[in-house]
């Protein structure tokens, strides 16, 4: 079963003492619209940290005092860890597995040169369509500051909503508008693309930052743009996975590679509710249970997608979601895929499932490990 919306929006009438209601009626006449009803199986695939590097040469002005440090912990460390032919092979095996859609969430570079996103750029163009694949930055790509036209603008047909999705009634200005038209690196974010009764909710944490940091933040301006759209979508009957790089509850020692404003994002959750928050930055799999006041949400992050195991983190890995709907609620099966090194491709690592509620109450049944299991969750 496809998932379609509808391609041209309803007429407004609109009376000049009641603009705002004006374009509560068109938001809520869109809604109507996009009421999912759910009677099949979407598949779902999320991977995250690809840190794609240059191995060209550096002039003296690239290398700003932040990344100095970042390239020499490249050059000694990183380059031995992080690899293409491990990002090939996981790319290899998505595409055997032909999920529905593909999220990944952020990282996708190491210290934002301009050639690592135009080399970013085309291992996604080589990887899939933009309808297929949707993408958010992560700290590594706000390394520093870098013009728009010489970074994320490279990747704007990956993180842009859908064209026909409507302006948010809450705010004066879109927050779907097209990147192209925005001066700001955040100004297209939260984005909202509809797929097959996914709603994709993606937000953008990645901020420059001093040496030795990689904290994130969101601002008020997308937090409450984002609850504009968890609400409108949660009306239509969607299933709403929200994307972010970093963890909205830090690992215990990770002060400087926090989420700034993770409470208010919290305090958003508890309000809307979500099915799904997905996340990577820790380079290793989590699953934690978030309160709201639709029940549980969970939030899964992953290992990095190119990575062989070092200082504690698994081989490369990514997360495969078999979304099952129902008038019921949802039946979420997970599997995790990783590298078995030895024998150069991705198996079977380990699967749960979870089982969400239209209430979004979460349960969760007993998880199965296969016998090549290096597989952290905190549950």
């Amino acid at each position: 079963m496809r998932w379609h919306h509808a391609q041209i929006w309803p007429s407004v009438e609109r009376v000049p003492i009641a603009a705002g209601l004006a374009r509560n009626v068109a938001a809520r006449k869109v809604a109507a619209r996009n009421v999912v009803e759910w009677n099949a199986t979407v598949r779902l695939a999320h991977f995250s940290d690809l840190h794609i590097a240059s191995d060209l040469r550096l002039s003296p002005s690239d290398l700003a005092r932040k990344r100095l440090l970042g390239f020499a912990s490249w050059r000694m460390r990183r380059r031995y860890i992080h690899r293409l032919d491990v990002l090939s092979m996981l790319a290899d095996d998505v595409r055997r597995q032909n999920p529905d859609h593909v999220v990944i969430t952020g990282d996708i570079t190491n210290i934002s040169l301009q050639e690592e996103f135009t080399l970013a750029a085309r291992w996604l163009a080589d990887f899939g369509e933009p309808q297929w694949v949707s993408v958010i930055p992560g700290n590594h790509d706000a390394y520093v500051h870098i013009p728009w036209e010489q970074s994320w603008a490279h990747w704007e047909a990956y993180m842009c909503s859908d064209p026909e999705v409507e302006p948010d009634p809450a705010s004066s200005s879109s927050p779907e508008a097209p990147i192209a038209t925005k001066a700001a690196s955040r100004g297209c974010f939260p984005y909202l693309r509809r797929r097959q009764g996914l709603a994709i909710i993606g937000l953008s944490t990645a901020v420059v930052t001093g040496p030795g940091m990689a904290l994130g933040r969101l601002g008020a301006e997308q937090l409450a743009r984002a609850r504009g759209l968890l609400e409108r979508t949660r009306e239509e009957g969607a299933f709403r996975v929200v994307l972010l790089h970093h963890p909205p509850v830090a690992a215990s020692g990770h002060r400087y590679k926090r989420l700034l404003d993770a409470d208010a994002f919290l305090a958003m959750l508890a309000e809307t509710g979500a099915e799904l928050v997905l996340h990577g930055h820790d380079h290793t799999h989590r699953l934690r249970q978030l309160p709201s006041r639709y029940g549980n949400v969970a939030a899964i992050g992953t290992a990095s997608a190119s990575a062989l195991p070092a200082n504690g983190h698994p081989a490369a890995q990514y997360h495969l979601y078999r979304i099952t709907g129902s008038d019921a609620g949802w039946s979420v099966e997970m599997q995790v895929r990783g590298l078995d090194a030895a024998a150069g491709r991705f198996v079977n690592v380990s699967q749960r499932t979870l089982i969400v509620e239209r209430r979004h109450a979460v349960t969760e049944k007993t998880p199965q490990s296969f016998p090549r299991a290096s597989d952290r969750v905190e549950a």
